[in-house]
């Protein structure tokens, strides 16, 4: 929760932890309280499994990775983008089982947008250089999307206002300080910078934009 360091997690390098439910495990990431407050985790529902329905009191926001996540409300599979905003409720579940990344009371307290994005259907738009963006959310500062990079591409070198959030779905980012293969988790601070470069095809989730200026 200190949100003034640069932070990477190999989520594939990671153990599974238990949950309240014993049907679903976890990896967290960032976490302010044990059940309750900020959370970032990657959550897996085995086949089967099921929450009670609950309230979302800051704000849910889901990515799903793997399999097909369900709620009252419908399917969602691999590649769907959720925000469920404070105020809203459901009773998730998934037949298959299913691999999520989860984010929890993040919301702004302005952000009443409620989204189901199929990513899987939506078109690539031209981005800087070869990248090619998938906007998936925009309010204030905060900007989401997806970006794929084609193979060898280099990006400008860039600060970060409002910090930045990424998370790998497929190839291997690199920047200067490292290379973050699929399953790897960066946070990097309000104004860091870095010079981010990929040698193969690669697609990351990215937010920016929503992390408060170091104390």
């Amino acid at each position: 929760m200190d949100f003034s360091k640069r932070l990477v997690i190999d989520t594939g390098k990671q153990e599974w932890q238990a949950s309240p439910s014993p049907s679903v495990l976890r990896k967290p990431l960032a976490r302010e309280a044990a059940e309750s407050g900020h959370a970032t985790s990657v959550v897996k529902y085995q086949a089967g499994a099921s929450f009670n329905s609950h309230q979302h009191p800051r704000g849910e926001e889901i990515l799903v990775l793997e399999g097909v996540f369900s709620d009252e409300h419908g399917n969602y599979p691999a590649g769907t983008y959720l925000r469920n905003p404070p105020g809203t409720s459901h009773a998730p579940f998934s037949k298959p089982g299913c691999v999520l990344l989860v984010k929890l009371c993040q919301f702004q307290f302005s952000d009443q947008t409620q989204l189901k994005i199929d990513t899987r259907k939506q078109p690539w738009q031209p981005g800087i250089g070869g990248l090619q963006v998938m906007s998936l959310h925009n309010h204030g500062h905060e900007r989401t999307a997806l970006v794929k990079w084609p193979p060898g591409e280099v990006f400008q070198p860039h600060t970060h206002f409002g910090g930045e959030e990424l998370f790998v779905l497929s190839g291997t980012f690199r920047d200067e300080h490292g290379q973050y293969p699929k399953g790897t988790w960066v946070r990097s601070p309000h104004l860091s910078s870095h010079h981010p470069f990929v040698e193969e095809e690669t697609i990351i989730w990215v937010k920016t934009g929503h992390l408060p200026a170091a104390t």
